[in-house]
């Protein structure tokens, strides 16, 4: 061969490599929009650069997946929506009291799902792996019952979190998602 023709091979590879690159990283992107949802669009804003809210993501979904997340046995299941219930029926008569017991009762199913139960920002980042179209929900019925604490919220307000707190809630009874993640890694 030629000088010229490996010069000109030796830049086709880099071309096709550079393409492979960007076709890469295009496809990761796509795929941590898909999986994330809005939660995507939040990290991009909390981090302030795209690569670094991905590089996030793909840690949180890592971590995630070293995490023993089960499906509630059915007796568990029911124990759990009946304490639910109690909660829900609470709030005519304790609005601030039922908050507290809603955000209790989300951290006893996470922790019966498998999911570590330290700092509030880990829970919802952990919980966002599965559950990213309700995560946002979490994170506003936190606020709110942050907010109720400091004595700072409305009974509407009140309402509102325990609206958002039952989406996580509901979820996380459901064996679905987690069934097909652990069904992807086999």
């Amino acid at each position: 061969m030629s000088t010229t023709a490996l010069i000109i091979l030796a830049v086709v590879i880099v071309l096709v490599a550079i393409g492979l690159f960007f076709f890469w990283q295009r496809r990761r992107t796509q795929n941590l929009q898909e999986q994330f949802g809005p939660e995507y669009k939040r990290a991009v804003d909390q981090y302030g650069d795209q690569r670094k809210a991905e590089a996030e993501l793909a840690a949180r979904e890592k971590r995630v997946s070293k995490l023993e997340i089960r499906v509630l046995a059915p007796a568990d299941q029911s124990r759990f929506a009946e304490a639910w219930k109690k909660t829900q029926a609470r709030f005519v008569d304790e609005p601030s009291q039922a908050v507290r017991d809603a955000d209790g009762l989300v951290k006893e199913v996470m922790q019966a799902r498998g999911y570590p139960v330290g700092d509030f920002e880990q829970r919802a980042s952990d919980v966002s792996v599965d559950h990213p179209n309700v995560v946002i929900n979490y994170r506003a019925a936190h606020d709110i019952a942050a907010r109720n604490n400091s004595g700072n919220a409305t009974t509407e307000d009140l309402r509102q979190a325990l609206v958002h707190y039952r989406s996580l809630f509901e979820e996380l009874l459901e064996p679905i998602e987690t069934v097909t993640r652990e069904e992807a890694a086999s």
